[in-house]
């Protein structure tokens, strides 16, 4: 499959199968995650693949709000994988503090995005979760104090299988521009 490809079928899935991936399948799509690049190489992140069903449910849990219906199809995910942030090198630190960009959550990100790419190119569906509580979780997993969960991501077959989604995104003249950049009027 061509990337253009690729990237028109991954989507948020939200709706899974009751079947987990085969641990070689999720370990293509934590592979594609460490290949990513980051700030002077610093590789800023470790996994954690939770596909026992009791803790599954435990920390789905943790993902939805008290109040609304947000995250609730996190329930239904076979495997959640949670991305710690470990602790950067000196080099990317020493960025992060003179351009006040914090590189440990862009590298987190791109990681993140590699390991969804992969996963639909393997048949699987995604789906980013920023929403959970952190400590909750951290507890459950063990995950010491001073890191941090960067993201969680279901993963899973979706339901009624793969195909690809329609997305809604903004048209593309509305942002991109060459040599400057050009507030639109009409918003």
């Amino acid at each position: 499959m061509d990337f253009e490809t690729l990237v028109r079928l991954r989507k948020s899935v939200r709706q899974y199968e009751d079947k987990k991936p085969v641990p070689s399948l999720i370990e293509k799509c934590i592979e594609a995650a460490r290949l990513a690049p980051s700030a002077c190489n610093s590789q800023p992140w470790s996994f954690i693949v939770v596909e026992d069903r009791d803790l599954v449910q435990k920390v789905a849990e943790q993902c939805v709000p008290p109040v609304g219906s947000m995250n609730k199809f996190v329930r239904t995910a076979p495997v959640i994988v949670v991305q710690v942030m470990e602790k950067t090198n000196i080099q990317s630190s020493i960025g992060s503090m003179l351009t006040d960009r914090d590189y440990n959550h862009i590298d987190t990100g791109l990681a993140m995005g590699h390991f969804c790419l992969q996963a639909a190119a393997l048949g699987l569906g995604t789906c980013i979760i920023g929403y959970f509580n952190e400590s909750k979780i951290k507890e459950l997993l063990g995950i010491p104090k001073n890191r941090r969960i960067g993201l969680l991501c279901t993963l899973g077959y979706e339901k009624g299988g793969q195909k690809e989604g329609t997305k809604k995104r903004k048209p593309l003249e509305s942002m991109l521009f060459y040599n400057r950049y050009k507030e639109d009027e009409n918003k």
